[in-house]
C-alpha cells in the first residue's frame, strides 16, 4: 500500500468513526438542541394553548410543573367537529395513558355514538353530545364516569387544527391499500386514493372521519393516524418546526398541561426510544332507542378497557396481553361511509 493509499484509508476510517458516532448520539444531541434552541420559544407559544377547565384532577394551579415526568399519567384526547362559532361535538374521544419513562402510550378509543350517562345532564345519550352540552369539562366528567377511571389532563384539537398540523409537518403517511370513497348523498363527497406516499391534512381528516355502519373501523383509523403523525412529528428534521406548528394551530389546540410540562415531556421522549403505541377499542352493538341510533358498549370490552388502564397506571406497568395491540394493521374499506 502506497503512502497516499494509507492516508486515504486513514481518512476513510475517521469518516466512518465520526459517522457512527453521530448516528449513536444523534438522538441525545437533537434533544439537547431542543432544550437549548427550541424549548423557550415553544413554551411561549404554548401559553396560548393552556386552558385549565376544572380545579380538581391534573396539575394544581399552585404547583410548579415538573420538568422530568416519571409517573404514568392519563390524558383525554378530544377531536371536535367545531367549525368557526358553531356548536361542537366530540368527533374523537381517546382515553390515553402515557408512561414517560418507557416511553409507551395506551390508547383506549371510545366510539362517538356510545350510549352512556351524560354527567351534569342526568340523562342517557351519545357520549359525544357531552361536549356540545358542557364543553371539555362535561366531557371529562362523563368519560371518567363511563370508565370509572380518573383523568389527569386533556388535549383537544378541532378539524381545522388537524388539517393545519398535518400540512405544517409536510403531510402524513397512511397505510391506505384501497381507495376510500364517500358516496353518502347527504354529506361531503370525497375520494382518498390508495398507495400515495404522503397524504395532505384534508385527506387525513377524511381518513379519520370516514365511517361505515359502525364506528369501530373508524376508531381504528384514528389510532393508526395518531401513530403515523407521531412518527412524522418526532423525525429529527421536524424539531425546529415545532414552534411554527403550534403557531399555525393557534386557537385550534387547547390543553390543561402546563407549557413547561409539555416541553419537558418532549425532551424526555427525544432522549428515549421512539414511543410505542398500544391501542384498544371499546366495541358496541348498534341499537335504536326511541328512534335514535346508539352504540351500546360491550360490557366485556368495557371491563377490559378498565383493566388495561389500571395496569398501565400502576408502577409495575402492563402485562403482555392480546387485549390490546400495537396499531400496525391498516384499516381499509370500500363500503359507503356515514360522515356527520
Amino acid at each position: 500500500m502506497t503512502k497516499k493509499q494509507k492516508i486515504l484509508s486513514a481518512i476513510a476510517a475517521v469518516v466512518v468513526i465520526i459517522a457512527c458516532s453521530l448516528l449513536l448520539w444523534w438522538k441525545p444531541i437533537s434533544a439537547q438542541m431542543f432544550d437549548w434552541f427550541v424549548a423557550d420559544t415553544l413554551e411561549n407559544q404554548l401559553e396560548q394553548t393552556y386552558q385549565p377547565v376544572r380545579q380538581t384532577g391534573g396539575e394544581q394551579e399552585s404547583q410548579e410543573p415538573s420538568v422530568v415526568m416519571t409517573e404514568p399519567f392519563s390524558i383525554l384526547l378530544v377531536g371536535s367537529d367545531q367549525r368557526k362559532n358553531e356548536k361542537a361535538r366530540s368527533d374523537t374521544l381517546i382515553y390515553a395513558v402515557v408512561r414517560p419513562m418507557e416511553p409507551e402510550v395506551l390508547l383506549i378509543s371510545i366510539p362517538r355514538d356510545t350510549y352512556t350517562e351524560i354527567i351534569g345532564r342526568d340523562r342517557m345519550d351519545k357520549i359525544n353530545h357531552a361536549y356540545a352540552f358542557g364543553g371539555i369539562k362535561m366531557t371529562m366528567d362523563t368519560v371518567e364516569h363511563f370508565l370509572d377511571e380518573d383523568l389527569d389532563y386533556y388535549a383537544s384539537v378541532n378539524f381545522q387544527g388537524l388539517v393545519n398540523a398535518v400540512d405544517a409537518l409536510g403531510g402524513v403517511k397512511l397505510p391506505i391499500e384501497k381507495d376510500i370513497v364517500n358516496r353518502d348523498p347527504n354529506h361531503e363527497k370525497f375520494t382518498i386514493k390508495a398507495g400515495k406516499p404522503i397524504y395532505s391534512g384534508q385527506e387525513a381528516l377524511y381518513y379519520v372521519r370516514y365511517r361505515e355502519d359502525s364506528d369501530f373501523n373508524r376508531t381504528k383509523r384514528q389510532q393508526i393516524f395518531l401513530q403515523s403523525i407521531t412518527d412524522q412529528a418526532i423525525q429529527l428534521n421536524q424539531i425546529d418546526q415545532i414552534p411554527e406548528l403550534l403557531n399555525i394551530m393557534g386557537s385550534n389546540f387547547k390543553t390543561d398541561m402546563r407549557p413547561q410540562m409539555l416541553t419537558g415531556l418532549a425532551s424526555q421522549i427525544m432522549r428515549g426510544g421512539d414511543p410505542k403505541i398500544t391501542s384498544f377499542t371499546i366495541a358496541g352493538e348498534g341499537e335504536y332507542i326511541d328512534g335514535v341510533y346508539y352504540d351500546v358498549p360491550n360490557e366485556e370490552d368495557l371491563e377490559k378497557a378498565k383493566h388495561l388502564i389500571d395496569q398501565w397506571m400502576s408502577p409495575q406497568g402492563p402485562e403482555p396481553s392480546t387485549d390490546a395491540k400495537e396499531t400496525a394493521n391498516p384499516v381499509n374499506t370500500e363500503a359507503q361511509s356515514k360522515v356527520q
